[in-house]
């Protein structure tokens, strides 16, 4: 059996970027992360100890988007090595780690990456 958890919409605000101005005044973030895994163990037990804890996976985002990155994509890597490490069930994982309003030439609402295993 092969499943999936989700985290979505991880809204945070951090100081990732290029520019010396992103580092100063930083941007909104929105992080998603998809995992899967095999819920055999844990919808046989009903213990949180059996399955990957979304909100461990929540407090790995928070913790690495406080460690300031020039690029998102580092960013998104670091997460997802992270949560791999932590859980030796991950069968495969996603992270999309989006950026509001990054301060570039032109009228765009939001830039992403995704980096997946």
């Amino acid at each position: 059996m092969v499943n999936k958890i989700l985290v979505e919409g991880i809204q945070l605000y951090a100081y990732h970027g290029c520019m010396d101005e992103e580092a100063r005044i930083g941007s909104d973030y929105i992080v998603d992360v998809e995992v899967t895994t095999n819920f055999m163990e844990s919808t046989a037990s009903d213990e949180l100890e059996d399955t990957i804890d979304y909100v461990e996976i929540n407090q790995i985002v928070e913790q690495e988007m406080k460690i300031r990155s020039k690029l998102i994509e580092h960013v998104a890597y670091r997460i997802l090595e992270r949560i791999k490490k932590k859980y030796t069930s991950v069968i495969g994982a996603s992270v999309k780690v989006t950026k509001i309003a990054p301060p570039i030439n032109g009228n765009v609402d939001k830039v992403a990456v995704i980096i997946e295993e």
